[in-house]
Order: C-alpha cells, then sequence, then structure tokens
C-alpha cells in the first residue's frame, strides 16, 4: 500500500518596494526544483502563526524585519512527493536591506515581467492573482438587434469588470455584433469571444474554447500575445487546457446553478482536488459573485466567472 504523501504548509511574501517591483528567490543548487525563481518564504513550523512563520523566514532568507500584512490567496499544489498548501501574504512594509543570506540570487521584478521566469507550479497561479483579473464576465447571448446586450456589456466595463467572454449567437449578425463589441470597448477591457476561433483571429481578441474543442486541437489556436480561455468539468480537460498553453481555464460548476440546473455541483473540496493537479490559472464558476472572491481563493481559484452575477441588468431565462 502507498503510504501517504506528506503535507506542507509554506507561508510566501509578495514584497513590493517604492517602484512597486516584487522581490523574487531563486532556488539554489541544492533545493527542490533549483534554479527556478519563487515568492521567498518557508515551511510555517508547528506552534506558529503565518504571520511568525513568514516574518522568521524573511529574516532568516533576506535579512529584513517585515511587518506581514494582507492575505492575498492560498494554492494547493501536488508535487511527486508531497502535497503543498502555498498561502501567500503581501509585505509591503519592512526594514533593511534585502540580500540572499542562504547564498541565493535575488531580484526585483515589475509585474509585467514576473511571467518571464521560470517558477515552481504553486508560484504561477500567484503570479496570475498579481496581474489578471478576479472576475470573468460570461454574457448572457444578445437578443435581436444586439443593442440592449452591447449596452450590457458596456455598463459592466464601466461598473469595473476588465475581463469579458462575449457570447453572440451562433448565426446571423454575429461577426458584425462581435465587431461591434470590440469597437465600443476597444482598449477597456479583455475580451474573449466564445469558441469562435477564426473570428477572434480576425478581430484580434482572445477565444474562450469550450470543453469540446480541447481534445480537437493540437496546438494553442491564437499567438501568446492574444489571450485564450477554455471551460473544464474534470481533470482531462484541466490537462489538455494546461496542455494547450491556455492563459487560464473556468472550472465548475462549483454550486447550483440556474444557468445548467441538471449540472451535479463539483463543490470546493473537488474543486480544490482537480486545482491542485495543473498550474493553470483557474475561475471558479457556478452560483457564484464577486463576494465569493475571497472563498474562491481560499481553494485556488483566480476568482470567479460569472452570467448573472457579474451582468448589470436581469437576465431573462
Amino acid at each position: 500500500m502507498t503510504p501517504p504523501l506528506r503535507s506542507i504548509h509554506v507561508v510566501a511574501a509578495v514584497i513590493t518596494d517604492a517602484r512597486g517591483r516584487i522581490l523574487l528567490n531563486r532556488r539554489n543548487g541544492t533545493s527542490d526544483m533549483a534554479g527556478l525563481w519563487e515568492f521567498p518564504g518557508g515551511k510555517r513550523e508547528p506552534g506558529e502563526t503565518s504571520e511568525q512563520a513568514l516574518a522568521r523566514e524573511l529574516h532568516e532568507e533576506l535579512g529584513i524585519e517585515a511587518e506581514v500584512g494582507d492575505w492575498l490567496m492560498e494554492v494547493p499544489q501536488l508535487y511527486p512527493d508531497k502535497r503543498l498548501r502555498l498561502e501567500v501574504r503581501l509585505v509591503q512594509r519592512w526594514k533593511g536591506s534585502a540580500r540572499g543570506r542562504e547564498g541565493q540570487a535575488i531580484t526585483w521584478v515589475a509585474p509585467d515581467r514576473l511571467g518571464r521566469y521560470s517558477m515552481p507550479p504553486a508560484d504561477l497561479p500567484v503570479v496570475a492573482a498579481l496581474r489578471q483579473a478576479d472576475r470573468y464576465l460570461v454574457t448572457p447571448e444578445p437578443a435581436a438587434g444586439g443593442e440592449a446586450w452591447l449596452e450590457g456589456v458596456q455598463a459592466a466595463v464601466d461598473a469595473g469588470i476588465r475581463r469579458v467572454q462575449l457570447r453572440t449567437p451562433q448565426a446571423g449578425d454575429r461577426a458584425a455584433l462581435a465587431r461591434d463589441a470590440v469597437d465600443r470597448l476597444g482598449r477597456q477591457a479583455e475580451l474573449l469571444l466564445n469558441r469562435d476561433i477564426a473570428l477572434a483571429r480576425e478581430l484580434g481578441v482572445g477565444v474562450h474554447l469550450g470543453s469540446e474543442q480541447l481534445q480537437q486541437l493540437q496546438q494553442r489556436p491564437l499567438p501568446e500575445s492574444v489571450l485564450v480561455g477554455a471551460s473544464c468539468h474534470d481533470l482531462a480537460q484541466l490537462q489538455a487546457a494546461q496542455r494547450l498553453g491556455c492563459d487560464f481555464a473556468v472550472l465548475g460548476p462549483v454550486q447550483a446553478t440556474a444557468s445548467h440546473p441538471a449540472a451535479t455541483p463539483l463543490g470546493w473540496a473537488a474543486f480544490e482536488q482537480l486545482r491542485e493537479q495543473v498550474s493553470l490559472p483557474i475561475y471558479a464558476i457556478g452560483g457564484l459573485a464577486a463576494a465569493d472572491i475571497d472563498t474562491a481563493r481560499r481553494h485556488g481559484a483566480q476568482g470567479v466567472a460569472a452570467i448573472r452575477a457579474l451582468w448589470p441588468r436581469p437576465v431573462t431565462g
């Protein structure tokens, strides 16, 4: 009988300087995953709070006295030899001169350049949480004409939504309506078209792949500079999305939802078990709203995706 994997609770810090840069540690040659960059921190010892553990680790690793700030997220990650839980805290106030006291290299990185650094799987969702939207609007399909739908998308963006999946009709004025939305919103939000790779390529926006498309594609359908998302319901689909190089996935339904009343909800425990087996940023979807973002991030999610809860007007049907 295979013995259970050891469980490790690690607390890591997002340390920022006066210029808004973020500090990364490089794992040295004697450590697991040597050469990769990570957010500094370490294991929580018995009897320690997360704040005590992180303050101690930052003093030992970097020689600084840190004031541990707000909680950002937790990332469950499964490795071949352990089950890791990475708790991430913000550190904006600290004293001393940061240096690699354990022989490790350190560097200060602008947030928009974090993606250039090779990191362990558990750290990758943290980069996404720092750089990407925590809410993902999936629009309802428009009624005839589409003007009210366009106004709804604009209202959502005006209210602070920065990532939107445009669900346009499968026939008729699909291309024209998508083009109107892109023209109207310009650079105000990140737009992804539902399933239509060819039209997304033509309009220069992202695409959100349906779960049925994941096994059909052999490579990423759009350039790295354009977003690709994917709907997933199980591990095989999440792994396919990761293999294709998708920028994020949407996983659910987590809870009962009016849009898919016959679907069996995953629940947060099953969501977390799937989340820990890939390193993709993942939005939780299904019966969730902006008020659930903290809960979602406790289970490793990027945030929440929703139709009704993020649409600024009533959704019929």
